[in-house]
């Protein structure tokens, strides 16, 4: 099946600005009533406190400083689909929905955001983002099928790549399921790769590493990059972290920093909360969670940094979790 050119999406054909949808309270302060979406209309809105102090605390603080260090946003998402994840905590939900994607693609083009990928956003932040303008990169996890169906044709309507990362044993000649969902084919995969979409390696069967013998690891990042180049007719430099990422396991995380730059990656991202840096590891660079739930408010705060506080306490939180278990990772 051929994909085509340019498929139009209901909500791309009404204006973000026609109308606009004025509350008595603002969206960040909503619990079980409506917040603003990007197209003005209402969607429920759960209590968070991470939106709070997003909205509330760290973005007002932000405005007032003159000069903040170069970043890149990296926007982590897995499905575009209408998944039901009401009984999911919004921070761990995974799917985002057609509209709202289409709506977050329309407010980075508007924007003047260009997409580039890890490993260009790893040269301009050396550069320090000399002549790069505004740059964002775009992933998306898992390799499910509805990247093909609802993703890329937003994400060619505004004239943006992405970069999917595939786990090799889910990826085949026909449809295979990973968690439900279907995933995309190796048909489907050259297709999108011959207009612009980039991939990367998310291991062969997507296992938490951590819990892995090495020799078990090593081959999970070589084999899986060796099927996609296989596959492809390309090099594969770039590795997405399945799980989270294992921070506080220091040994860990330099003994794999070394097994993928011996297996061929030069550049990497992970499920670290908060914008790329110039001081980021390029092989586990930081990513911005996004799912349906970012809407207008919290998705352009994202974008603008005041997320990225939330890595400290995650941190901290993964700290004690550590100290409490003992690390289960095998030599």
């Amino acid at each position: 099946m051929l994909l085509r050119r340019a498929l139009p999406v209901s909500t791309l054909q009404r204006r973000s600005s026609t109308i606009e949808l004025r509350l008595q309270l603002p969206g960040y302060l909503l619990t079980r009533d409506a917040a603003v979406d990007f197209t003005g209309s209402a969607q429920p809105m759960a209590p968070r406190i991470d939106r709070l102090i997003t909205l509330c605390l760290v973005q007002p603080f932000l405005r007032l400083l003159s000069q903040r260090a170069a970043s890149i946003p990296i926007l982590m998402y897995h499905s575009v689909s209408e998944q039901d994840e009401s009984a999911t905590g919004a921070y761990y939900r995974t799917s985002t929905t057609p509209d709202r994607f289409a709506a977050q693609m329309q407010w980075l083009k508007d924007q003047g955001y260009r997409s580039c990928s890890p490993a260009q956003a790893t040269q301009y932040l050396r550069e320090n983002m000399s002549g790069a303008g505004k740059q964002v990169v775009i992933t998306f996890d898992d390799g499910y099928r509805d990247f093909y169906s609802h993703a890329f044709p937003v994400l060619q309507q505004y004239g943006f790549s992405a970069i999917v990362y595939l786990p090799t044993a889910f990826i085949g000649n026909t449809s295979i399921q990973f968690k439900g969902k279907d995933c995309l084919t190796w048909a489907e995969v050259r297709e999108l790769r011959s207009y612009g979409m980039w991939f990367g390696s998310h291991t062969v069967n997507h296992p938490q590493l951590h819990d892995l013998g090495r020799a078990v690891i090593r081959e999970e990042i070589r084999n899986s990059k060796q099927e996609i180049e296989e596959k492809l007719g390309c090099p594969v430099k770039s590795f997405a972290y399945p799980y989270a990422f294992p921070q506080t396991d220091v040994a860990f995380s330099r003994w794999l920093r070394e097994a993928l730059v011996a297996g061929g990656y030069s550049d990497g991202v992970c499920t670290m909360v908060g914008r790329a840096k110039r001081e980021s590891d390029p092989l586990f660079l930081e990513r911005l969670p996004i799912n349906s739930c970012d809407d207008h408010d919290f998705f352009t705060a994202k974008l603008n940094g005041a997320y990225d506080w939330i890595a400290k306490p995650q941190y901290l939180a993964k700290l004690v979790k550590s100290r409490r278990f003992k690390p289960s990772g095998k030599g």
